[in-house]
């Protein structure tokens, strides 16, 4: 498994979502999320709605993801 493949899976998963994902090993990976779909929602809830895209990967092919979740309004005000 690789980022650039997870980050697809993501943006697949949650339209108009930007997903950057990093991970040197092949099994443990980081992921930025931004997405309007997690709007209103509690970080375990938009944690959810990320591993639903990936599926049965999850615990198999990627053994961890250490995911941060922002709506677009979040990340904005965060700035560049």
């Amino acid at each position: 498994m690789d980022a650039a493949t997870i980050g697809a899976l993501i943006e697949q998963g949650l339209p108009g979502a930007r997903a950057n994902v990093r991970g040197d090993d092949g099994v443990h990976f980081e992921a930025e999320v931004v997405a309007s779909q997690f709007a209103g929602k509690l970080p375990l809830a938009r944690h959810r709605l990320v591993y639903a895209t990936l599926g049965d990967l999850m615990g198999g092919a990627i053994h961890a993801l250490a995911l941060k979740t922002l709506t677009p309004d979040e990340s904005a005000a965060r700035g560049p």
